[in-house]
């Protein structure tokens, strides 16, 4: 399965942007994070996007986002967790490559991302909010060409894998 990009997504806290450095690293290819592109375009953060204009809003600005990016190729893009709810960001991801959804259980995720105080949807009771979203969200990555439980793996197993399932090269010329 050779590609042009590779899409991560999954849950916040799977570990989209660590894996996706460093896959991107490895490959040769351009990593980029969807959330900062926004914040970027934007010239504020996801939090006050949410805070100023609310999740509709940021959610557009998200599918435009998805869409430039992934008019370019060689590249990997960690997206941001909910970027899969859209039917239009879903099918222009894998338009455009290789969407490997990256899982991981609820007590790791609130374990990574407990921290965190930049995360809008993880405002309030951090495990019934994590619970709550996964609950709904539980369907939401099964389009992914391949999905990867990341709960018991290093940063270096998941690109590992990643790369023997798509068959890419690294940039060292190994297979």
């Amino acid at each position: 399965m050779i590609t042009n990009n590779i899409v991560l997504v999954g849950f916040m806290g799977t570990g989209k942007s660590t894996v996706g450095r460093l896959l991107a690293e490895r490959l040769g290819w351009n990593f980029l994070d969807s959330d900062a592109e926004i914040e970027k375009n934007e010239q504020t953060s996801i939090a006050e996007i949410f805070r100023l204009h609310g999740e509709a809003h940021f959610r557009q600005l998200e599918s435009q986002a998805l869409a430039d990016i992934l008019a370019g190729s060689g590249q990997v893009l960690a997206t941001g967790g909910g970027a899969v709810l859209a039917e239009t960001n879903r099918t222009c991801m894998l338009g455009s490559g290789c969407v490997v959804a990256l899982q991981a259980t609820p007590e790791k995720i609130i374990a990574r991302v407990s921290s965190d105080q930049s995360r809008p949807l993880l405002q309030g009771n951090l495990e019934e909010r994590v619970h709550a979203l996964m609950e709904t969200r539980k369907s939401a990555y099964d389009f992914a060409t391949m999905a990867i439980d990341t709960t018991e793996l290093t940063v270096e197993q998941i690109v590992e894998e990643i790369i023997a399932r798509t068959g890419l090269n690294q940039k060292e010329g190994q297979a």
